[in-house]
């Protein structure tokens, strides 16, 4: 039987796609690729003009308002719960399918599913700015997921924390994991777009990738310290650079002073927000990525990294152990000699840093778009 699916794509008016932007548009974009015969609405509200990406497909379309989002969100949603998605839409829908929390009024007969990717703001509200608290205490996290039929968690971890922290019933979650994007693989070193990369950001031949928000859930100033801690202590590592990739985010002055004041400061270079093409460069061009963070309810970056051939030393905490398994070095990530010393081993043994790409290659293969789409479809089915 035909359905027709709403889905909310306000996350893709973001200019800049990471995380949960990025993993719904291609989740938007496999889900059409194998699916022609449900009709897919795009609901999106904006009071400025906004460019979304084109999916160009038959069955599928936009449907936009043009309420101020905070009117929309507090006042209307919030305070009202009017207008209803369902009227905003204008036309019936067999289904509404939320890819992220997000402010929301909806009638109880339509069926509806709820993608959570991480509950870091319940579990570690400090990582969040005062105005971030404020904004996910207004969502009620715990009272929008139980309104929903189904939940979807990105991960066993998320899942785990939905039961403890919302108290969702478990029969209730359904886990499906995100992919990396088919761009990110391994690549000729000689390639002509991995050197124009190296070039335009004037990398050295061996450098420890850090790529992702600039944020104290990134853990950035432990991956600081073990740097300087692993360039003390081993000479024949002087040629190594940390190169920082990602946008600044909230509460980062430390951080940047951290680097500032480093005895290796000339060695550490932040390169700002990455575009995709670069991202795939510089993972094929990195000799490991570290990614010490605190919380992740998924965490692309590793995936992405061992679809590129690259190393990578992480967390073993929250959701990253499911990820990576055993193709990576997990650490401590409140343990800057564990770190350190997990990133010496990559950079001074070329046969465990070969092993890992290796090893990675087949775990980032576990994982696929199709594969979640395909899940996502399902769902949606034994969902009417």
């Amino acid at each position: 039987m035909c359905m027709k699916i709403a889905i909310d794509a306000r996350v893709l008016m973001d200019p800049q796609y990471s995380g949960v932007p990025e993993y719904v548009y291609n989740l938007i974009s496999s889900l059409v690729a194998i699916d022609q015969q449900n009709e897919y609405l795009l609901f999106y509200n904006s009071a400025h003009q906004v460019t979304l990406p084109n999916f160009n497909t038959p069955n599928l379309r936009y449907i936009g308002r043009q309420i101020p989002n905070k009117f929309l969100n507090y006042g209307l949603f919030k305070v009202l719960g009017y207008p209803t998605i369902e009227k905003l839409i204008g036309e019936p829908v067999d289904l509404w399918f939320m890819p992220h929390l997000n402010f929301i009024a909806k009638k109880s007969v339509t069926k509806s599913i709820l993608t959570v990717h991480d509950l870091s703001f319940l579990r570690y509200p400090e990582f969040f700015s005062m105005r971030k608290n404020i904004w996910h205490r207004a969502i009620n996290a715990k009272a929008l997921v139980n309104s929903f039929d189904k939940v979807v968690a990105v991960s066993e971890q998320t899942k785990r924390d939905l039961i403890d922290l919302t108290g969702v019933a478990s029969e209730k979650i359904s886990v499906i994991y995100g992919a990396a994007s088919a761009e990110f693989k391994v690549i000729a070193k000689d390639d002509r777009a991995l050197q124009s990369t190296k070039q335009k950001f004037n990398l050295p031949a061996r450098f420890i990738l850090s790529l992702g928000t600039i944020e104290p859930r990134k853990n950035l100033l432990a991956l600081i310290k073990a740097y300087e801690s692993m360039r003390a202590q081993n000479p024949d590592l002087a040629d190594v650079q940390l190169i920082i990739a990602g946008g600044s985010g909230w509460n980062s002055a430390a951080i940047y002073k951290a680097i500032a004041t480093s005895p290796y400061r000339q060695d550490i270079k932040l390169l700002g927000y990455v575009d995709r093409s670069d991202k795939v460069a510089l993972y094929n061009l990195a000799s490991v990525l570290a990614f010490p963070s605190l919380y992740e309810g998924f965490g692309i970056p590793p995936l992405e990294a061992m679809a590129c051939g690259c190393p990578v030393v992480a967390s073993w905490g929250t959701s990253l152990a499911e990820v990576i398994g055993e193709a990576g070095l997990l650490i401590d990530p409140y343990d800057i000699n564990d770190l350190s010393a997990a990133l010496t081993q990559v950079l001074q043994n070329n046969a465990l840093a070969d092993q890992l790409s290796r090893l990675g290659g087949l775990q980032a293969a576990k994982f696929s778009w199709q594969r979640s789409a395909e899940a996502y479809l399902e769902l949606f089915k034994i969902s009417q």
